[in-house]
């Protein structure tokens, strides 16, 4: 899924499962955060005992709290990025098949993904929970891909079903298609390898497509292949009809997050925004103005509710700026003072704790992944 889905249509539908504007935002802001978090390593200047820290190369810092990464970055194709980032936060696995390969595809509410769901429900935590519910809505929009490269995600054939906007990329791939059936395969394949969803594009992420691929069933590869027809459309209403169900228990939990003005019901009108047939920035822009018109926020909200992915890292560090936290690594942060409370350091907590809890739960249910 992408920011309209992880961010905007959870803000609204928050608000309209009752959250207040705060915690909704909260919520919502660690879920698509979990997109954007991809510096993988900092050096501390200023650490103090008000806080967890690592030790690398003696030297204090924060390690392994990525939950994203360039995937057009050549560096970032190694094991260890595709395990504790992609695999753990964007193609959970279903544990299902007769080999380690197979197991690693994700299935739409993997147990994995469900028991830490359960786990997050078991503290007041905001972060915690918006931070489980983007893997939670992705094993509905990736499913029957793999967190890692893998014959898993060697698809042929993808065909979209529906009238759509592809994108000037999408344009030439389709365009070398029409000239040859075999170059493009070959000039598709040589560009993208079969990484998560890699060779189906974008498809996965567009929550109005229809679309078919190919893929090979047997647990062998054989080249066995098999064609599938995908929905979004009923993926995506399947993914929100539970995620409106899990915040309206979260929130019976925990109703000191509740505003008690809302009485919301229209969410057949949400779920039309979420299936708008356009542009992503479109779609985005289209989002914005119901929060508005239905009354979720206010015109003099606009600031807090347009996503930023540098607000937490503003608020964390003294030193920030961004063109050095654009980085992978970054040496010589500076803490600001009241750090420890800060959102951008719950949200490090939190990866953490889910890191640890995803390899327990994977193993749990008999797939074992070295980390």
């Amino acid at each position: 899924m992408k920011r309209d889905a992880h961010y905007y249509a959870m803000l609204g539908f928050c608000r309209a499962c009752g959250f207040n504007k705060e915690s909704a935002l909260v919520i919502t802001y660690a879920s698509q955060y979990v997109d954007d978090a991809k510096i993988n390593l900092m050096y501390i200047n200023n650490p103090n005992d008000n806080i967890e820290y690592d030790l690398i190369a003696n030297r204090p810092a924060f390690f392994n709290m990525a939950t994203a990464h360039s995937y057009f970055r050549i560096n970032t194709f190694n094991y260890e990025s595709m395990v504790n980032n992609t695999s753990a936060f964007h193609f959970v696995p279903g544990c299902e098949g007769e080999n380690f390969t197979k197991k690693l595809r994700c299935k739409e509410e993997s147990p994995v993904i469900l028991d830490m769901l359960n786990e997050a429900f078991q503290e007041d935590n905001l972060i915690k929970l918006g931070l489980v519910l983007h893997p939670y809505a992705d094993t509905f929009a990736h499913q029957g891909f793999s967190g890692m490269l893998s014959k898993v995600n060697n698809i042929e054939n993808i065909e979209p079903k529906s009238e759509l906007y592809l994108g000037l990329v999408d344009k030439i791939l389709n365009a070398f298609k029409l000239y040859s059936h075999n170059k493009y395969d070959q000039i598709f394949e040589s560009i993208i390898p079969a990484y998560g969803h890699g060779l189906a594009l974008d498809f996965p992420d567009l929550p109005y497509l229809m679309w078919s691929y190919e893929y090979d069933r047997s647990d062998v590869f054989s080249c066995s292949y098999k064609t599938t027809e995908i929905d979004n459309r009923e993926r995506y209403k399947r993914a929100f009809t539970k995620i409106k169900k899990q915040l309206e228990s979260y929130l019976r939990k925990y109703n000191h997050y509740a505003d008690k003005n809302i009485g919301y019901q229209n969410f057949d009108f949400l779920m039309e925004a979420l299936l708008l047939e356009n542009t992503d920035k479109m779609r985005e822009m289209n989002w914005i103005m119901l929060l508005i018109q239905e009354s979720f926020f206010d015109k003099d909200d606009l600031d807090f509710i347009i996503y930023e992915d540098n607000k937490w890292l503003k608020e964390a560090f003294v030193n920030y700026d961004s063109h050095n936290f654009n980085n992978r690594e970054i040496d010589g942060i500076q803490l600001a003072d009241d750090f420890a409370r800060s959102k951008w350091y719950q949200f490090n907590l939190a990866v953490k704790w889910y890191k640890e809890r995803f390899f327990d739960y994977c193993a749990k249910y008999g797939l074992y992944i070295p980390n």
